[in-house]
């Protein structure tokens, strides 16, 4: 009898305990809502935008699958993050860069932007600044670099040397060096990805790149054509995020030195051992 009544006690204890959970589970809810109520009225009220379903890989086209839906605050986001009404105009569009699951979709993550807008300064991450070099025919591939490409600056100088002539003078030396690896596109000529995006490609030539680059890359680019060195553009795979450590400067002893180690190497890759 005891152990039946011991029994009863603890289920109604438990079922006690079990209700003042939930009550007091229910009244935090309360709280935390009411706190986004005040948080969002205070900053214009919520949006419903759009936002990745799952973890995507730079290169994506976008299916309807890939996107679901985000309450968030409106303040700051209203024009650049993209609302439901949109969805049509995205689908089929291609990602710039990865995004994670519940990572909020912006014009700026997809080539060619908002095709409602006008003007490159938009297409600019912030941080970052767009410079352009002079850069036609087989330096910019044939002229076949687009907007929305990735690309390596390589540049060609003529550098003193360490070396001395008779006057004793240094000599003159020609070097190639990478400047710098996996730069964006923004521009050729005045095409950028916006104006582009929905028409045929242009055929027509260009005689300038316009890239996008920090503040400090900017700098070396500038002085680079200031010393007349030639730059030339290394188209890469959109999907290469590869970057290659302590490439060397090349000058005519180093191609003496190296020729037949590299192309004993390409010829492995070639037959794919």
């Amino acid at each position: 009898m005891k152990q039946k009544i011991l029994l009863a006690v603890s289920v109604a204890i438990g079922l006690i305990a079990a209700f003042l959970t939930r009550t007091y589970l229910e009244h935090k809810n309360a709280e935390v809502e009411n706190l986004k109520a005040r948080f969002y009225a205070k900053h214009g009220g919520t949006i419903e935008v759009l936002a990745y379903a799952r973890n995507l890989p730079s290169g994506t086209v976008l299916q309807r699958s890939d996107l679901g839906l985000l309450t968030v605050p409106r303040s700051g986001l209203r024009g650049q993050a993209i609302t439901q009404e949109n969805l049509n105009d995205v689908i089929g569009r291609r990602l710039l860069f990865g995004h994670r699951e519940r990572d909020i979709l912006f014009w700026a993550d997809l080539e060619g932007g908002n095709p409602a807008l006008g003007g490159l300064a938009g297409n600019v991450k912030k941080l970052m600044r767009a410079v352009s070099i002079n850069c036609t025919g087989s330096a910019s591939v044939s002229g076949m670099v687009r907007p929305n490409d990735h690309v390596d600056v390589i540049g060609t100088f003529t550098f003193p040397g360490d070396k001395k002539d008779a006057a004793g003078r240094p000599v003159m030396e020609l070097v190639t060096s990478t400047i710098l690896q996996n730069v964006l596109v923004l521009a050729t000529g005045r095409e950028t990805a916006k104006s582009s995006y929905g028409a045929a490609q242009s055929s027509a030539g260009y005689s300038t790149v316009t890239l996008e680059v920090t503040p400090r890359e900017a700098e070396m680019l500038v002085f680079a054509e200031q010393i007349k060195g030639r730059l030339v553009l290394s188209l890469r795979n959109r999907n290469d995020t590869s970057y290659e450590k302590e490439l060397p400067q090349v000058d005519f002893a180093k191609i003496r030195s190296e020729i037949e180690e590299l192309n004993a190497k390409r010829q492995l890759r070639v037959n794919g051992k």
